[in-house]
């Protein structure tokens, strides 16, 4: 999957909201001050040549739908992310989570539990 910039990341989040759509409909999510349609536009183009986009003609102008789901960009970059700050190592990963307490011990102790009911 192609690393997408800041900017093209927000805008395809907004496009994951709201699935098929345009543009002009993407900008109306924004908030004032609006970036400008032509900036959205371009990144729909840009989105669409790194593989996320895909269009049809509809009228004088394309629908946008997206290619990739939000939940598959968001595993490749939970993915980059452990392999960036932790050597590659989910468990280092769950070790963090505990020690920082956002995974009790029980609750892990019960994933564990649930894991050998399944086997």
């Amino acid at each position: 999957m192609i690393k997408l910039t800041a900017k093209e990341e927000e805008v395809m989040e907004k496009i994951w909201q709201l699935g098929c759509c345009t543009p002009k409909e993407v900008l109306a999510t924004y908030e004032e001050p609006r970036p400008h349609i032509n900036t959205i536009a371009t990144m729909f183009q840009m989105l669409e040549k790194k593989g996320y986009l895909t269009h049809q003609a509809k009228g004088r102008g394309y629908v946008y739908e997206p290619i990739v789901a939000q939940s598959d960009y968001g595993k490749s970059k939970f993915s980059s992310f452990v392999e960036r700050y932790f050597d590659d190592s989910y468990l280092k990963v769950v070790k963090t989570l505990v020690s920082e307490e956002k995974v009790s011990r029980e609750e892990l102790l019960q994933f564990l539990n649930d894991l050998k009911s399944q086997s």
